[in-house]
């Protein structure tokens, strides 16, 4: 386990908080290995019943550690704990609820499209910069956002990849609850609360069916887009991007 993933346990929910504040929460390689690792597990504990997840600090998460990342990017063919995550969050079956607020960036914001329920406080930034990154959508969004928000609004996010706030968020159904500031831990206490005191197995079979017709659909496209972006990180873009990343300028992609 990661030291900057928080896993508590207990009175049927596994809690889950990205415990990097001093870094925005961007996350580690052993970071995504760690949140797999609980996922996975999860669905096999009969004694829990629902799964939160978090961030600690002013953001929920800043995306992906981009220096961590490329330093251990894949070879040909490699798994990496980023695809494990994404496939556990598909096929789980925990009632799944998240609690957003100040940044959530890249996957901070597709992992949000494989919950069940997302409370978002008032001021989240959400941000999909994958094409300004010489990059390509993961966590199946090219097909899960799109189908939520339309395809015009999917290329608006995607492809120009603006950001967008909580309001945009709930109209088209990222967000399930919009939340004042300083209420979302109060209000994440509140729907786990709400959740624990329905009967146990029709919550779960619900969420079943929630997600029914889908799994095979997503895992499909988690393919699809990891073969792409295994490619792209190989790219002159990616490496152009990177570069102008972290010496803090415009990145200059006309040659």
């Amino acid at each position: 386990m990661s030291e900057h993933v928080r896993i508590e346990s207990g009175g049927g929910v596994l809690a889950i908080t990205l415990a990097r504040p001093e870094r925005r929460n961007a996350i580690t390689v052993a970071m995504y290995a760690a949140l797999a690792d609980a996922i996975e597990q999860a669905q096999a504990d009969p004694s829990l019943r629902l799964i939160t997840l978090g961030g600690e600090g002013e953001d929920f998460t800043a995306g992906n550690d981009l220096a961590d990342f490329m330093a251990a990017m894949p070879r040909d063919g490699e798994e990496i704990a980023v695809w494990r995550l994404l496939r556990a969050l598909a096929v789980n079956e925990l009632p799944l609820v998240a609690a957003v607020h100040g940044n959530a960036i890249g996957i901070g914001t597709t992992l949000l499209l494989h919950c069940d329920l997302v409370l978002a406080e008032e001021g989240t930034r959400f941000s999909l910069p994958f094409v300004d990154l010489g990059l390509v959508p993961e966590a199946a969004s090219s097909l899960l956002l799109p189908r939520l928000a339309g395809r015009r609004v999917g290329a608006r996010y995607l492809l120009l990849a603006e950001p967008f706030g909580p309001e945009e968020a709930r109209e088209w159904g990222l967000v399930s609850h919009l939340v004042p500031k300083g209420a979302l831990n109060q209000a994440l206490a509140d729907t786990v609360a709400a959740l624990l005191a329905k009967p146990a197995a029709a919550l779960r079979m619900t969420q079943k069916l929630l997600r029914h017709g889908n799994r095979d659909e997503i895992l499909e496209r988690f393919e699809m887009e990891n073969g792409h972006f295994a490619e792209r990180l190989q790219s002159a873009e990616v490496k152009e991007a990177i570069t102008a990343f972290f010496e803090k300028r415009k990145p200059n992609f006309t040659g």
